[in-house]
């Protein structure tokens, strides 16, 4: 089954640290961007960071840079989101999502119900409390 699962929600303090993880089932990342997104309760999907399978690139919200970091794994066919610093306003829903071809950018500003998108998780609850 094509699909992608993400993993790695949960609780933590404000300050606090997680690493969201994103498991592409199926097929192979290579050449696909992959991106990170989040949705807030009454708030539009955002677009968290994004990064290309191919060439590295990687594209982040002006929200989150500097806290988060994605990576990927290309063995693991998984993209990882590292959040350190995590604040209260960082809690929501994060899904990922895959398309090719695309750019990281494009990817992130697009959003994840983007009819284009090839992939798409179901999500992983990311509760921050002060």
């Amino acid at each position: 089954q094509l699909q992608l699962v993400e993993s790695g929600g949960g609780s933590v303090q404000s300050g606090g640290s997680l690493r969201l993880s994103c498991t592409a089932s199926g097929f192979n990342l290579d050449w696909y961007v992959i991106g990170w997104f989040r949705q807030a309760p009454g708030k539009e999907p955002e677009g968290v960071s994004c990064i290309s399978a191919g060439d590295g690139t990687t594209y982040y919200a002006d929200s989150v840079k500097g806290r988060f970091t994605i990576s990927i794994d290309n063995l693991k066919k998984t993209v990882y989101l590292q959040m350190n610093s995590l604040k209260p306003e960082d809690t929501a829903v994060y899904s990922c999502a895959a398309d090719y071809p695309s750019t990281a950018q494009a990817v992130c500003i697009r959003g994840p119900k983007d009819p284009g998108m090839d992939y798409r998780g179901k999500g992983t609850r990311v509760t921050v409390s002060s």
